[in-house]
């Protein structure tokens, strides 16, 4: 019976699941209904969509955006090409995505990490991430928002906002001379008024830190700060 059920699927442009168990599709896209519960929720060339109170385990798509709707609670996040959005007051234990942007919105829980390959993330109001945020290309705007575990880019700029915290630090690693371009220009990192940067900011290359003198960071090493006045450098 689930085998049947399964290749039904495929055969949709659109599943919708009102409580199931595992769900996997082929060449389209998949939705958990509101309020509703699903195992692990996978597609190929096609989005996924888990509605507003619905949970689910592990949530994956390649070649598909993925959308976590507000209150719903997942497992695991990831999707290959293709962006990642947690809706309000979402829960995950984890997010990733490779070549895609990562949109957390206000209160958005994520007890791991987050991270994104290349692509941009961005952090709204109340945002709570207990593990690490980490990039290799793509700006990370941080709002207010706390991030337990350290940010860690190559050649992204990172904006913390005002009254955000960080724990663990920020590390800028070297990047690989494979594809590392001499003309690209340094990553700007700015902390803002009223942020908090608790640890080491370590920097394995050249960078432009720029912090406010009403923020508050740790010890800094392969760069110097540049301190601000105002809202914005």
């Amino acid at each position: 019976m689930k085998t049947l059920c399964l290749a039904v699927l495929a055969c949709l442009p659109l599943a919708a699941v009102a409580g199931a168990g595992n769900v996997s599709k082929v060449n389209g896209s998949v939705r958990v209904e509101a309020g509703q519960s699903a195992g692990d929720v996978s597609t190929v060339n096609g989005s996924v969509t888990i509605e507003e109170g619905a949970t689910a385990a592990d949530v994956e798509t390649v070649n598909g955006s993925i959308n976590i709707e507000r209150n719903a609670t997942v497992h695991g996040v990831e999707s290959v090409n293709g962006g990642v959005s947690l809706a309000a007051q979402a829960k995950a234990e984890s997010v990733e995505t490779v070549n895609g942007t990562l949109r957390l919105a206000e209160g958005v829980q994520v007890s791991g990490d987050v991270s994104a390959v290349n692509g941009s993330a961005q952090l709204a109001k109340g945002v709570d991430i207990r593990g690490g945020l980490a990039n290799v290309n793509g700006k990370m705007t941080i709002n207010a928002a706390h991030v337990g575990g350290g940010l860690k880019t190559v050649n992204g700029d990172i904006n913390i906002g005002p009254d955000s915290r960080i724990e663990g630090g920020i590390l800028v690693e070297k990047p690989n001379l494979n594809w590392f371009s001499k003309n690209r220009r340094p990553p700007r990192i700015v902390i803002g008024p009223g942020a908090v940067v608790e640890g080491k900011l370590r920097f394995e290359h050249e960078v432009e830190l720029l912090v406010s003198d009403r923020a508050k960071i740790g010890s800094v090493e392969g760069a110097k700060a540049v301190s601000f006045s105002g809202d914005e450098p």
